[in-house]
């Protein structure tokens, strides 16, 4: 049973691959990327739980975390998983306890979509927070804004790929921030802008 008054984070990242679109790769910040997914793992999963779509280049980082942080925090991590990709699984999700996976459908868009659909509507949220990534970053923030019109969104612009473009394009110009953009302490920029906010 998780703690009283611990609050879900969705977390929607990845480090783009060259092999993908362009346009994500050319403002992609690899370190940044990382940077922010440790920083914010680390002020989170003392508190409060982040849920995930279990991306492979995610998920060892917070497992590292969890362990930095040498705590039991198992009920503060929840991780979704298609069997779509049951064969290709990282190593990483066999250290975690709470993994959810989703049906298999006849093709990985439609997986995809099942696992976040499944993801949104099982939990409630307080806030999103976007890193980095490629198209699923965009798709994650529309979905997620129309499950929890009220949570709390956070696009990492300075982290670039993706979610600099839905802080350019989808983010509301009065919900903007330089920090969000130029900073790279992200400890107190998650302290700040989310762990104080929620």
């Amino acid at each position: 049973m998780a703690t009283k008054g611990v609050k879900n984070i969705f977390l929607s990242a990845s480090i783009p691959l060259p092999s993908r679109d362009a346009k994500y790769i050319e403002t992609a910040d690899i370190i940044a990327i990382r940077d922010a997914v440790i920083a914010l793992t680390t002020v989170v999963l003392p508190h409060h739980r982040i849920i995930w779509g279990g991306h492979p280049s995610i998920t060892p980082l917070i497992y590292y975390v969890m362990e930095k942080l040498d705590m039991n925090i198992q009920e503060h991590v929840k991780l979704y998983q298609s069997l779509w990709f049951k064969d290709i699984f990282p190593p990483d999700n066999n250290k975690f306890e709470n993994i959810v996976f989703t049906k298999k459908e006849d093709s990985i868009p439609a997986s995809i979509k099942l696992l976040r659909e499944q993801m949104f509507s099982e939990n409630e949220f307080s806030a999103a927070v976007f890193i980095g990534g490629m198209d699923g970053i965009e798709d994650e923030y529309r979905m997620f804004k129309e499950y929890h019109p009220e949570a709390l969104l956070l696009p990492i612009a300075s982290t670039g790929a993706a979610t600099k473009l839905v802080y350019e394009n989808l983010f509301p110009q009065n919900l903007k921030n330089t920090r969000l953009e130029k900073d790279y302490g992200y400890m107190s920029l998650f302290q700040k802008f989310l762990m104080d906010k929620i």
